[in-house]
């Protein structure tokens, strides 16, 4: 059996502030024995193991009580790994985001929403796709899927590709979620191109964003540039952020590297414990904080 021994060896910090009951973490992938769930033949990378007995272990560390499985790209619309999650956990700790073409059936959605999914992600970074024309072909078509079941939309994408499409998120018809801070660029600062579309969108209310994996944004989450941007998404519209690990932390293939589904890629190490308390630092209270890991999860994943 092959695993991935980072996992377990990783400490995470315990959190320095009172965390509060019913907290989220609203980005979580799992990943199933070798063999266990089929991986897609089109997948860019392929995991190692990421079980929920580790999840679970990570979660009493940092002292969350909930939590919304995210289907991870290798995966495809194989949605199996992810729904079995939702059925050990169980529907009063969490809920879940799917992949889905155009091909799913509206009883397939019940049955899904039944089992705890409230929203789908239209992955556009990983598949490397700009063409603002064709995310909109994929997000006319998921709308349609979803709108009957109260669900949500949620993209991983760059902040000019979420730009061009501004005017198409003003009317949707679902609520979009963004994940990973957009990829936005925290040195280029508060006034770069773009940005302030996507504090118009947040402060509307049309668009959630996750506080999620800074990592991916930069070399040091705990710089003044992180912190900045982090304030300046809450300040934008406080009832529409909500915060997630991103364990077991997917990408850990070395830069300048191609990825390949030939190999196991390796997860990127990263301190959750170290991440929770990052965001106790970018709040400015206790009720804020409970806005964002409580109150608005809560009201998103109806959870």
């Amino acid at each position: 059996m092959i695993s991935h021994p980072s996992i377990l060896n990783i400490s995470h910090e315990t959190p320095f502030f009172p965390v509060p009951k019913g907290a989220v973490d609203c980005h979580t992938h799992v990943f199933g024995l070798p063999g266990e769930f089929g991986f897609d033949d089109k997948r860019s990378y392929t995991p190692g193991i990421a079980s929920i007995e580790d999840l679970n272990r990570l979660h009493k560390v940092l002292d969350i009580d909930k939590v919304v499985i995210v289907h991870p790209s290798p995966y495809g619309t194989d949605n199996r790994c992810t729904l079995n999650a939702l059925k050990v956990l169980g529907p009063s700790r969490a809920r879940g985001v799917a992949v889905i073409d155009e091909t799913f059936s509206s009883d397939q959605l019940r049955v899904m929403h039944l089992q705890g999914v409230r929203g789908v992600r239209v992955n556009l970074e990983t598949y490397g796709l700009q063409d603002p024309a064709l995310a909109i072909q994929i997000l006319n078509y998921t709308q349609k899927l979803v709108g009957p079941f109260g669900w949500h939309i949620q993209i991983f994408s760059r902040l000019p590709v979420l730009v061009s499409l501004a005017k198409y998120i003003e009317n949707m018809q679902v609520p979009l979620v963004v994940d990973h801070f957009c990829l936005v660029n925290p040195d280029l600062g508060l006034n770069q191109v773009g940005l302030a579309v996507l504090f118009d969108l947040i402060a509307s209310g049309r668009v959630w964003l996750k506080l999620s994996a800074p990592y991916r944004i930069s070399s040091n989450p705990d710089s003044v540039e992180v912190k900045n941007l982090a304030k300046a998404f809450i300040n934008a519209n406080v009832e529409r952020i909500v915060w997630g690990t991103d364990w077991p932390h997917p990408g850990g293939t070395k830069q300048g590297h191609l990825r390949s589904k030939d190999a196991i890629e390796p997860f990127q190490e990263i301190n959750d414990g170290e991440a929770l308390n990052r965001l106790a630092d970018w709040t400015t209270d206790s009720k804020e904080l409970t806005k964002i890991l409580v109150t608005n999860p809560s009201k998103l994943y109806e959870i």
